[in-house]
């Protein structure tokens, strides 16, 4: 997400942080990067999520965002590797 402005007086990044609390409130696993947040879950439970993400961040107080947001989704259905595991094999 991308919202205009990041934060306000509140803090530098509310804007942001709205949409996170919503992840948080979700259950699902997610990782917040510098540069984006990473979400895993079934695709039937991130389409909606994808726009309460976009609204929490207009309702925080951005006058506007660009939500960019990827979805990879497999026909059998099948995560081999939560973002946990995917991470532990990277960094040890």
């Amino acid at each position: 997400m991308s919202p205009t402005p990041m934060g306000d007086e509140n803090g530098r990044y509310s804007c942001v942080e709205g949409a996170i609390r919503v992840i948080e409130q979700s259950g699902l696993e997610y990782e917040v990067g510098a540069l984006g947040t990473t979400v895993q879950g079934p695709a039937e439970r991130l389409w909606p999520l994808m726009r309460e993400l976009h609204d929490a961040t207009l309702e925080a107080g951005a006058d506007r965002v660009m939500t960019h947001f990827r979805i990879l989704e497999s026909k059998d259905d099948v995560i081999e590797a939560s973002m946990t595991e995917l991470a532990a094999r990277i960094t040890h």
